[in-house]
């Protein structure tokens, strides 16, 4: 399904641009025939229905191509996010049992370390793809297995969740989301966003492929690559989230940048919430609105405002229910709130995760009556807007990022100098939250802060990774004698204040 869309667009309009990366440009026509000769090359290598595929690289045109070339064989998509160090990728290469590993030259190494010992093949993306020129296609039909979609998420246990999807899941998503934003062939999309994340794999990229519309495809996200990009391909749609706008925002200020951005219709920002301040600011600057948007890694979308319609959101509305989507407000007593009311967010979605991968009770619990539970409060006006209030879950969200503290705090005690750690999210105008630790040595046993900085940096990501490591006698404890983290925060904040 997710193939033969693109293949019924290329029989269509075979010359239509489909995608731009660096010097690379790439037909419907040419990026079908290339799947085509990928997929070839796949069954050569092994990999059949159910075949889990990792893919750990940089954004790249090899990615999407072996998206689709996965897609149309019937295997499992696993996208690892490029900025995971090799412990964190290790974990998924064994939790998914990964046989098919695809990476670049830039994480290579990490890659080999990653695999270790295990039965898992590496491949180098780019070599792989240019090598298939030429192959003959194979016979195969576009499978329907029922993970296509692997992705992994941080849980609030610290131990990344697997998400579920499936072919009909993504299309079905992707679908909601074109008719959301009024996506036409017309459109340019440019994905600046990593491509091992949901948001920018299937939200930005494989939406925009399934509308018709031409892709513009960045590396990585550069603020000044960004805008160049916009001015010389005419954007007319581009995803972030905040921390992205808000470096955009400071690289236009400091160079006195002057924008006509009339061909512009679409700036999505999503991920995490974005700040008034930081919507007026872009706003005033480029002249252009930011449409905010809301899904989570297990449902999308979710609210986001109809592009088709000439309606403005409220102060604070984070939108409307988005095609498709049904939501609940549950009350913390079980009940459906009232207009005005606080509830936790529940939805089914176009695009809802059909569970964990190995996590059977984790999906029993995260769901209601096939509604997912986001742990998101908010509450609903008279006239159906939506507004976010905070959350329940223990996550820390960085630049669009899912922290999970537990995680965090389980490598920080892992140093044996540490007895005790706790792990909050502060305010930051520019990511909008940043993680700092607090710890309690063991008795005896000292460690400074920049040991545990580097201890840290050698087992997570760099987002991860706390900001500050502050020691305390001992940690503030509530009633039920766990760690309290609201003292914890309202201790950063006397600092702030000393």
């Amino acid at each position: 399904m997710i193939f033969s869309g693109i293949q019924a667009l290329a029989g269509a309009s075979m010359e239509k641009i489909a995608l731009r990366f660096e010097r690379e440009i790439l037909s419907y026509g040419a990026l079908v025939h290339e799947v085509d000769q990928v997929v070839a090359h796949l069954v050569n290598a092994g990999v059949s229905v159910d075949t889990p595929v990792g893919v750990y690289c940089e954004n790249s045109s090899a990615t999407m191509i072996l998206y689709y070339a996965v897609a149309k064989i019937g295997g499992t998509f696993v996208p690892l996010n490029a900025v995971l160090t090799a412990a964190e990728a290790s974990y998924i290469i064994d939790h998914a049992q990964i046989k098919h590993l695809f990476v670049d030259q830039v994480l290579a190494s990490a890659a080999r370390e990653a695999v270790g010992g295990r039965g898992c093949q590496i491949f180098d993306t780019g070599s792989f793809v240019r090598g298939a020129q030429g192959a003959k296609p194979a016979n195969t039909f576009e499978g329907r297995n029922a993970d296509f979609l692997i992705v992994y998420t941080s849980g609030s246990t610290g131990v990344p969740k697997a998400v579920r999807y499936t072919q009909d899941a993504e299309f079905a998503g992707n679908r909601s989301l074109i008719e959301l934003w009024s996506i036409t062939p017309e459109d340019k999309v440019l994905v600046s966003l990593p491509l091992g994340f949901l948001y920018g794999l299937s939200t930005a990229a494989s939406m925009a492929f399934q509308a018709g519309a031409e892709v513009i495809l960045l590396r990585k996200f550069r603020p000044a690559d960004v805008l160049n990009a916009i001015v010389e391909h005419k954007v007319t749609v581009f995803h972030g989230v905040p921390t992205m706008f808000s470096m955009m925002l400071e690289y236009a200020e400091q160079n006195d940048l002057k924008f006509d951005l009339s061909f512009m219709r679409l700036f999505i920002s999503a991920g995490a919430p974005l700040s008034r301040e930081l919507k007026e600011r872009f706003e005033r600057r480029f002249n252009k609105k930011i449409e905010d948007y809301y899904a989570l890694t297990e449902v999308r979308p979710v609210f986001g405002r109809y592009a088709s319609r000439a309606v403005e959101l409220p102060p604070g509305a984070i939108g409307q229910a988005a095609p498709g989507v049904e939501v609940k407000l549950m009350t913390t007593d079980g009940q459906l709130a009232a207009v005005e009311e606080v509830g936790e967010v529940w939805v089914k979605a176009p695009a809802t995760t059909s569970g964990y991968y190995k996590a059977p009770e984790l999906t029993s619990t995260s769901f209601v009556d096939g509604f997912f539970r986001t742990g998101d409060l908010g509450f609903r006006d008279a006239e159906g807007f939506y507004y976010l209030t905070g959350r329940i879950k223990d996550i820390i969200i960085k630049g669009g990022a899912n922290i999970a503290p537990a995680e965090v705090e389980d490598v920080i005690c892992e140093h044996p100098s540490v007895l005790l750690a706790s792990v909050i999210g502060i305010p930051d105008p520019k990511f909008g939250e940043l993680p700092l630790a607090y710890f309690v040595t063991t008795p005896g046993k000292e460690v400074t802060a920049q040991e545990l900085l580097a201890h840290c940096r050698s087992k997570l990501a760099e987002f991860k990774v706390p900001v500050n490591f502050t020691q305390l006698s001992e940690m503030p404890l509530g009633s039920t004698s766990k760690i309290d983290k609201k003292a914890l925060l309202e201790l950063w904040r006397q600092t702030q204040n000393a």
